[in-house]
């Protein structure tokens, strides 16, 4: 009658999601500034000024036919050239407009890439942690996931459990950094290493490999840190790319897939590309939000509050006792549970108020996910919360 599979995603829904949908239940029954929900990614800086200054001079200037209507399949000509020209500027690339497919938002970019790949009997390797919806794609587009832990003190690459999971099966790997739920910045000896791997796995198994590189928050760090572009290091890279993030835009979805001519010679995994989004109903992005992008190339929300929130966090975590990595870029702590069951521990941060996001579906069990997109005002007031579950363990 239906489709099981789809069924069982549907009576599963995400733990995210789960623990947001509790948070508004509590919210409603003792008030809002009671509860401390630090479970979804939804960036709480307004968008850059620019963002509205430029939506407000469309809606006045542009023709509303043009405006709202529709583009081009793969996305309008003008707004493709505008990113390309500002990533060549940025990171001294060759792009022209021909190498994007806009899209709505990063989850449509992964959707269509993982699907454009896809071939019968197809591995994707996923890096722990990751963010739990590759597995649904990734399924959904018929590849197989391999997860592959990456090492505990720095959650850098474990390339020797990357090798003891490849074999000629495998099409591609995802990374995601600055990374969803870590925080973590892949380093450039981390990168050059990987693309160097990846060259040997491509000469011992006859075919490409490809990298698939997820970006949504690739301008959101901290400290002067730098993130390695990957079509600079790797020819077959590909980029899943999404303005959510950097913008404060979660519900607007606008992004695009970078499919590089060193990926691509003969344009023929384009054509994947525009095919895969076809099927998948992913054509014509949201016209009002492709003719924003050109505006607000490089821009970010202002991203201090996001670095002075997680200082604060990482300074009273350490006082009370909890492990947890200082990240470098994105709005995520992931901290270590102090006992083995992570969900358990989260169920007890509930008693104080505290909203936590076991990490067991983002494949790396015993640690929790704390979203520090939020008012610093709720973080101040859920500080004391942190410091009596602490002491509920002993730390402090």
């Amino acid at each position: 009658m239906f489709s099981r599979e789809m069924y069982a995603l549907g009576a599963q829904p995400s733990v995210i999601r789960e623990i947001f949908e509790y948070g508004r239940q509590r919210k409603a029954a003792i008030g809002k500034d009671n509860v401390f929900d630090f479970s979804l990614g939804n960036p709480s800086v307004p968008a850059p000024p620019v963002v509205n200054e430029t939506i407000k001079r469309l809606c006045d200037t542009m023709e509303p036919t043009v405006l709202h209507g529709y583009t081009s399949a793969v996305g309008d000509q003008g707004v493709r050239q505008a990113i390309a020209d500002y990533l060549n500027r940025t990171h001294g690339t060759a792009f022209s407009a021909a190498e994007f497919y806009m899209t709505a938002g990063a989850a449509a970019s992964l959707s269509i890439t993982f699907k454009a790949l896809s071939e019968p009997g197809d591995k994707l390797v996923l890096l722990a942690p990751f963010f739990p919806e590759y597995n649904v794609f990734a399924r959904a587009a018929g590849m197989e996931p391999v997860v592959v832990k990456c090492r505990e003190d720095d959650l850098q690459i474990d390339f020797d459990a990357l090798d003891a999971a490849f074999d000629r099966n495998v099409k591609a790997i995802v990374v995601n950094s600055p990374n969803n739920p870590s925080g973590v910045v892949l380093s450039e000896e981390t990168v050059t290493r990987l693309c160097a791997f990846l060259q040997e796995k491509q000469a011992q198994f006859g075919h490409p490999v490809f990298l698939i590189s997820d970006e949504p928050y690739r301008e959101l760090v901290y400290g002067g840190v730098r993130v390695p572009f990957l079509t600079k290091y790797y020819d077959n890279t590909i980029v899943c790319y999404s303005f959510s993030k950097s913008l404060s835009l979660p519900g607007d979805r606008i992004g695009y897939i970078l499919v590089p001519r060193s990926a691509d010679p003969t344009g023929e995994l384009y054509k994947a590309v525009c095919g895969a989004g076809r099927a998948l109903g992913y054509v014509c992005a949201p016209s009002l939000f492709q003719f924003l992008v050109p505006a607000c190339l490089g821009k970010t929300s202002d991203i201090s509050i996001y670095q002075r929130n997680r200082d604060l966090l990482v300074q009273a975590f350490t006082e009370d006792g909890f492990s947890v990595a200082k990240p470098d870029g994105a709005f995520y702590l992931f901290l270590r549970s102090p006992e083995t069951d992570a969900a358990a521990f989260c169920e007890r941060a509930k008693q104080y108020e505290l909203l936590l996001v076991p990490s067991d579906s983002f494949g790396f069990p015993g640690y929790v996910r704390i979203c520090y997109c939020v008012a610093p005002e709720m973080i101040e007031r859920a500080l004391p919360a942190f410091r009596k579950l602490a002491q509920s363990y002993g730390l402090c």
